[in-house]
């Protein structure tokens, strides 16, 4: 995937959630920037990369994931608990690495980069969602019965 488009997409969204997001969005936000920077400061070198399991990024990934759980699991909404999945089975993709160490490492990589783009977009998602929810309640707030 084109790494341009990711990041592209990446600074758009969270910085979206952190100007119209509530508590679990700027959470999920933050953590995604703050794990796709360290996630490319521990990884293998471009022309080593995925050809191993990537245990930098696999340590990344797992912090990433515990984090979500956490909001997930305190969050009235729904949609944590999507982001949570996809981000296990980014982790999974680590595991299925270290099961059979002859998997394609471009499979390897599609594997883990692939789950960002809808957790991103789920973010975005929930992002707009919980803006109009702020919205319509302030505005029922300012009109008196």
């Amino acid at each position: 995937m084109a790494p341009w488009l990711f990041r592209t997409l990446l600074i758009g969204i969270v910085l979206f959630a952190l100007w119209r997001g509530g508590r679990d969005e700027r959470i999920i936000a933050a953590v995604c920037l703050i794990g796709s920077i360290i996630s490319q400061l521990v990884a293998a070198p471009i022309g080593e990369r995925f050809e191993n399991v990537e245990v930098g990024v696999l340590a990344v990934d797992l912090v990433v994931l515990g984090c979500f759980l956490v909001v997930a699991l305190r969050s009235y909404r729904f949609w944590p608990l999507w982001v949570a999945g996809l981000q296990l089975a980014t982790a999974i993709g680590h595991i299925l690495k270290g099961l059979d160490p002859t998997l394609i490492p471009k499979a390897y990589g599609a594997a883990l980069t692939f789950w960002g783009y809808p957790i991103l977009i789920i973010l975005l998602i929930g992002t707009w969602r919980t803006y109009r929810r702020q919205q319509s309640e302030s505005s029922r707030q300012a009109c008196p019965s």
